[in-house]
């Protein structure tokens, strides 16, 4: 056999896609409303107000931020609006939940940001291992992204993909 050998995978039309060049590339600060409590588990509002006051935001400056209250207590919404305001003054990028939800929610709005129509009537692979593990919920996203755009959609590797839709 003088035959040499050929990377079909290379020379094929398949447009293999990483979801994990999606995700969010700015560390996420916590801030964890918890830490304004008396004693870590009551709001009381003119000790919360001034201890707010009192705080340096500045350290969050230009940063994303996850805003949650990890204790068990009661905190009304005003609570979240004013710490969201003093957030804002610094330019901070808000969202509310864990860090690890605001990641997803992060890495979410990316993959909706896509624009599809690069991948208009292409057959596109979505990667399933890459260096982040990743969450159902990215994959729904990018189906949803590229379902009516796409000629096919597969999952996994060109080697063994497999077909998740095809579009006529």
């Amino acid at each position: 056999m003088t035959g040499e050998i050929v990377n079909r995978v290379a020379k094929s039309p398949l447009i293999s896609m990483d979801l994990t060049d999606y995700a969010p590339t700015k560390p996420i600060a916590v801030l964890d409303v918890k830490d304004f409590l008396f004693q870590g588990i009551v709001l009381k509002e003119k000790e919360f107000r001034v201890s707010l006051k009192t705080f340096d935001f500045s350290i969050y400056t230009n940063t994303t931020v996850a805003l949650n209250c990890s204790a068990d207590a009661i905190v009304p919404m005003w609570a979240f609006m004013l710490v969201t305001s003093y957030l804002n003054s610094v330019n901070a990028d808000i969202h509310f939940g864990i860090k690890e939800d605001v990641f997803q929610q992060i890495f979410t709005n990316n993959i909706n940001s896509i624009d599809a129509s690069k991948f208009e009537n292409k057959k596109v692979i979505v990667k399933g291992c890459g260096q982040i593990p990743l969450k159902e919920s990215l994959y729904i996203a990018i189906t949803k992204k590229l379902q009516n755009t796409v000629s096919s959609l597969m999952f996994g590797e060109a080697c063994s993909a497999v077909p998740v839709l095809k579009n006529k």
